[in-house]
């Protein structure tokens, strides 16, 4: 079983790719949200209930982005040397072809208008902030915010699990996936699994008993508690017994 865990998990990870998401200040954008709900209504009618939607992307510690102006191209104030290293799975430190890195300090270092402060902004923020600095310099500058790569979502896998460790999130998993992604069981494992999670989301509750999931492995095989198998958000902290 541990084995068949440990095969799921590595083709589950070969074709699964990290997302790239891209962003332009909204003055530059002529879709505006409302008119992109108004198109997918007309066209799903009522299945558009049935998209999930997730909150935009929000910038953090060691993301990598590359910020851009019309005619300008990249205004990163040093570019990233090396090749990156998209499919490298743990906690060691990853970089990308091209692009700056958030630093420790939560700020990015840009042409003409030194550093800046990006975490806790969505890309769309970021972008409509820089088309404000900008305007110092440029007329009516275009502004394109990527992010390149996704270093600050992770979890933890600890306790009776084949390779623990800190795991990068650059796609949705769910817990039974994070266990064959990390090698599967031990034999000394009881699979008896707990997740702590620091902030619970409103329609996460009902599987969670104040920070803490209880997961049964051998229950769920044998197809009990099917929705217990919730979607690893970053931060989360998977402990196996």
């Amino acid at each position: 079983m541990a084995r068949l865990l440990a095969l799921l998990g590595f083709l589950s990870f070969l074709t699964c790719a990290a997302v790239s998401f891209a962003a332009q200040s909204t003055a530059d954008v002529s879709a505006s949200a409302k008119m992109k709900n108004s198109a997918l209504e007309e066209i799903l009618g009522s299945r558009v209930e049935q998209i999930p939607r997730e909150k935009e992307y929000v910038i953090g510690h060691g993301d990598i982005l590359t910020i851009s102006l019309y005619e300008e191209g990249d205004m990163s104030a040093s570019s990233l040397p090396g090749k990156g290293r998209q499919n490298q799975v743990g906690d060691a430190p990853r970089i990308a072809d091209s692009g700056t890195t958030v630093m420790m300090d939560g700020r990015v270092s840009l042409r003409e208008i030194g550093d800046v402060e990006v975490v806790g902004l969505t890309l769309t923020e970021l972008a409509d902030y820089l088309k404000k600095l900008y305007t110092a310099i440029y007329e009516n500058p275009t502004v394109t915010t990527t992010l390149v790569q996704s270093n600050s979502l992770r979890y933890t896998v600890m306790g009776n699990i084949a390779q623990p460790g800190i795991f990068f999130l650059d796609y949705p998993l769910t817990l039974v996936q994070v266990i064959a992604r990390s090698g599967g069981f031990t034999e000394w494992a009881s699979k008896k699994i707990t997740v702590v999670r620091a902030k619970v989301r409103e329609e996460d509750k009902a599987h969670f008993q104040g920070n803490t999931l209880k997961f049964d492995y051998d229950k769920f095989v044998s197809g009990g508690a099917l929705d217990s198998n919730v979607f690893i958000r970053s931060g989360d902290i998977v402990i196996v017994n």
